[in-house]
C-alpha cells in the first residue's frame, strides 16, 4: 500500500468508479454503490466553503498498470499508466471524489492510499474488507454536534440544535437523567425520540417561530419542560418507573407522537404552562392504552398495545390518534366557552 496526494483532476485521470451491477448472464461486475445525489450535494456545499478540508483518503486499487520504484528516505515513485484509460478502481470514496469533480474553480488535492492488487479477487476482498468496518454511532455523533461551531451543512445544523436541546432536557425534570445518550447510558428514552420531538417542533410546530428570538433555545426548552411535565403528571401511572417495553408513552412512537399533541395545544388553545397542557390532555385518560389493554384507532383498527412500534407507519397512526382526539376537545370547550344560555337567547328573540 502506498499514500500520496493528488488532485481531484489526476484521481479522476487515473482511476475510475465501476458501478456494481450483472450482465446478461446474471454474473456480477463492478462493486460501488449507485451514487446518492444528495449526499453529493452536501458534501459540495461544504467543500465550497473557504475553511473546507477533507482529510479522509481516496482508496484506489491497482491490478496492473503501477510501476513503483524506490526512492530516498523510504519513499517511492509510483508511475501510473493512462495511455489506454483509468487503470485503477476507487474502493473507498466515491460520493467524495464525485463532489470534488463538480466543483467549479477549485482543484483540491487529496491523499489517496492505492492498494497493488494481485488479481480482481483480492481487489474485491479489500473492498468488502474496507467497507466492513464498524461506523460511530449516530447518537454518539449527534450528541458531539452541538460543539461544533459553524461549517455543518443545514441538515447537521438543524439536528446540532435538537442535540442540545436534548442535552438540556436530560438535566431538568420531569427528564432529568432519563434520557439515554452516550455521557448518560442509564437513561432509557431514546435520544434520537427526543431529537424527533425537538425537529418536528422546530420545523413546523410551536417552536418554529420561538426559536428565532433572542433567547429562542431557552423558550423552547422552557417549553418542553412544561409540556412533559404536564405528561408526567396526566399520564403519571405511564411514567414513573417505566421503560419503553413496559410502557408505550416512554417509547419512540409515543415521545414522537406526544410531541404533535404538544404543537396541537400550543396552536389551538394557546397552551405555554403545564397546568394548560394537562387540561388540554385530559380527554386522552381513558381513551389512550400505554402500557395494558386494546387501542381503538376506529375503523375497525385494533391492536394490543404492545403492537405500536417505532416505524412511521404506527408513528403516524398514534399520531393521527392523539391530536383527533385533543383536537376535538379543544373544539368542545370553545363552543362551551362560547354558548349562550337557551333562555338568553329565547329573551333577545
Amino acid at each position: 500500500m502506498l499514500s500520496f496526494a493528488a488532485s481531484a483532476s489526476e484521481v479522476l485521470s487515473f482511476a475510475a468508479i465501476e458501478r456494481v451491477a450483472r450482465d446478461a448472464e446474471g454474473h456480477l461486475s463492478g462493486f460501488q454503490r449507485p451514487q446518492i445525489a444528495a449526499h453529493i450535494r452536501e458534501i459540495r456545499d461544504y467543500l465550497e466553503t473557504p475553511e473546507a478540508v477533507l482529510p479522509n483518503p481516496i482508496v484506489v486499487a491497482f491490478t496492473t498498470g503501477v510501476e513503483i520504484e524506490d526512492g530516498p528516505g523510504g519513499t517511492f515513485r509510483v508511475s501510473i499508466d493512462i495511455s489506454d484509460g483509468p487503470c485503477g478502481l476507487i474502493v473507498d470514496g466515491q460520493q467524495r471524489i464525485t463532489a470534488l469533480s463538480g466543483l467549479e474553480g477549485k482543484d483540491f488535492q487529496v491523499f489517496v492510499s492505492a492498494l497493488m492488487c494481485r488479481d480482481e479477487g483480492e481487489l474485491r476482498r479489500q473492498f468488502v474488507l474496507i467497507n466492513n468496518t464498524r461506523p460511530l454511532p449516530k447518537t454518539l455523533i449527534y450528541e458531539l454536534l452541538p460543539t461544533v461551531q459553524g461549517g455543518l451543512p443545514r441538515r447537521l445544523s438543524e439536528r446540532s440544535i435538537a442535540a442540545d436541546l436534548t442535552a438540556r432536557m436530560n438535566r431538568l425534570k420531569p427528564m432529568e437523567g432519563l434520557i439515554k445518550q452516550h455521557t448518560s447510558p442509564t437513561g432509557i428514552i431514546s435520544d434520537i425520540a427526543i431529537q424527533k420531538f425537538f425537529l418536528n417542533s422546530l420545523g413546523d410546530g410551536a417552536m418554529r417561530l420561538l426559536i428565532s428570538k433572542e433567547n429562542g433555545v431557552d423558550l423552547c426548552l422552557g417549553l418542553a419542560q412544561e409540556f412533559f411535565t404536564a405528561v408526567a403528571y396526566v399520564f403519571r401511572d405511564a411514567w414513573e418507573g417505566k421503560t419503553p417495553k413496559t410502557s408505550r408513552l416512554v417509547h419512540g412512537a409515543g415521545i414522537i407522537s406526544m410531541g404533535y399533541v404538544m404543537d396541537l395545544l400550543h396552536r389551538s388553545d394557546g397552551a405555554r404552562s403545564y397546568e394548560d397542557f394537562a387540561t388540554g390532555m385530559n380527554c386522552l385518560e381513558d381513551k389512550v392504552r400505554w402500557t395494558a389493554g386494546e387501542w381503538d384507532f376506529g375503523g375497525g383498527d385494533r391492536r394490543h398495545w404492545k403492537a405500536i412500534q417505532n416505524t412511521g407507519g404506527d408513528i403516524a397512526t398514534l399520531t393521527a390518534f392523539l391530536t383527533r382526539v385533543v383536537g376535538n376537545a379543544s373544539k368542545a370547550r370553545k363552543a362551551a366557552v362560547g354558548a349562550e344560555p337557551p333562555l338568553l337567547k329565547l329573551a333577545r328573540a
